[in-house]
């Protein structure tokens, strides 16, 4: 049986490659708006809509229940760290309007905001699979771990088809192959 906080690093992993690919971007100064937008849906919608829905509605409730609250401690930290992650990607958003409009500078905030993101996920991943999880494969039974697992795969069944678990795999595969093994 898969846990999980197995599948939750399993997520990491892709997430991870896409942080790489970011700081790539940014170190290269790519100008590809549609890579940069791509970038932000996949954001939006794997890491803080798939992946960030399993922590939040259903991994930190349930530590929750075993003294883990999300006003204090671990998943304090984490949950403001996703708020943070997310001021990121409207960094990038709004560096792509003022690029759009021939502002170059845009195109600046848009690399301060892909390499902050990137780190900040960097170092939030390396907490969550090194404390958090483990925090929480100690306290949960594995009835809790099976519940979860099964909720988990319902969010993933009923996600949005363009931007599922595969999906996403996939779209920043091909990102990759242009970022990081050309």
């Amino acid at each position: 049986m898969t846990t999980a906080t197995q599948n939750l690093i399993d997520d990491h992993v892709h997430i991870l490659r896409l942080t790489d690919i970011m700081v790539t971007m940014a170190e290269e100064q790519s100008k590809e708006i549609a890579h940069f937008e791509l970038v932000i849906d996949l954001i939006r919608n794997f890491a803080d809509g798939l992946h960030h829905a399993k922590e939040e509605d259903l991994l930190f409730p349930r530590m929750g229940v075993y003294g883990y609250h999300p006003e204090h401690g671990p998943v304090a930290v984490m949950l403001n760290e996703h708020v943070q992650g997310r001021k990121h990607v409207a960094g990038m958003v709004a560096g792509i309007e003022k690029y759009r409009t021939g502002n170059k500078d845009g195109l600046f905030e848009i690399y301060e905001h892909l390499m902050g993101y990137a780190y900040l996920l960097q170092n939030h991943i390396s907490k969550e699979n090194n404390v958090l999880f483990k925090m929480a494969d100690q306290a949960f039974s594995d009835n809790d771990q099976q519940e979860l697992a099964q909720q988990f795969a319902e969010i993933e069944a009923g996600y949005d088809k363009a931007f599922n678990r595969e999906s996403a795999i996939l779209k920043i595969n091909q990102l990759a192959e242009l970022y990081l093994e050309a």
